[in-house]
């Protein structure tokens, strides 16, 4: 058995994966800053009789901490922007190694999902938008600050503004200290998802399938004014066909 992991900034996500089958198994979610993070995975690893890992990792200490771990036991390990790991996709950027892992898996796991241009946006510790050409080509994206971190924000930098779980809103004017963030929030990052979608569209003057996934996905498709679908498993899509396009270093036989 094979362990897919994407250790992420606030979560990691992990699943087993039968190559032979083709199956993605026992989808788990921890928090990444959790002390116990590896000996988690580590004893996942062993109940599961896990000998090799992918991974795609946006925190560096985490990463090579696990690395030093399982080498131990005896584990390989593989992240996606290894250069052993040979994958069909062009990058179009100057700076290659600039780009997350995380987004490079989604636009891969997309493509290959999908088979069409796709706009991946991941609400995670940041909102990212990822544009990926049906062509095999990650063509680049845009950063913005995540939702929940906006929403620390607002909380730790201020004296009286309390930390708020958003809701959908529908009204824009708050009538209390709460529905007026819940206003600024829900409806300013509808606003920005809106407006950037439509200025990648009017720039690149293509088409695309809208992929939303991360934490906030089911809550702002209601609000998108283009077409879109929810997948959120991307991105252990994006690492399982990694594992297929490599089966020579990851057969079990």
């Amino acid at each position: 058995m094979i362990l897919l992991l994407d250790i992420g900034n606030t979560s990691t996500k992990s699943a087993c994966y039968n190559l032979k089958k083709n199956k993605i198994l026992k989808i788990s979610s921890y928090l990444t800053k959790d002390k116990n993070l590896i000996p988690k995975i580590i004893n996942e690893c062993k109940k599961n009789k896990i000998t090799k890992i992918m991974t795609t990792s946006v925190v560096p200490k985490k990463y090579n901490f696990l690395k030093r771990t399982v080498i131990k036991k005896k584990i390989k390990i593989f992240e996606f922007k290894d250069k052993n790991i040979l994958k069909d996709i062009k990058i179009n950027l100057a700076k290659k190694n600039q780009v997350g892992s995380d987004r490079l898996t989604n636009a891969y796991g997309a493509l290959n999902y999908y088979k069409k241009n796709c706009i991946i946006v991941d609400f995670g510790t940041t909102t990212t938008f990822d544009i990926a050409d049906f062509r095999n080509i990650y063509q680049g994206g845009v950063i913005a600050p995540g939702i929940s971190l906006s929403l620390t924000a607002l909380n730790q930098f201020t004296a009286k503004l309390p930390l708020i779980k958003i809701t959908k809103q529908k009204k824009v004017i708050g009538k209390d200290t709460k529905s007026a963030i819940n206003s600024g929030v829900f409806l300013g990052y509808a606003c920005l998802i809106n407006g950037i979608l439509n200025k990648i569209f009017h720039q690149t003057k293509k088409k695309y399938l809208i992929i939303l996934t991360g934490g906030y996905s089911n809550l702002f498709k209601s609000v998108i004014d283009f077409k879109s679908i929810v997948n959120q498993q991307i991105t252990l899509y994006g690492l399982a066909k990694v594992v297929k396009q490599n089966k020579r270093l990851f057969s079990e036989i």
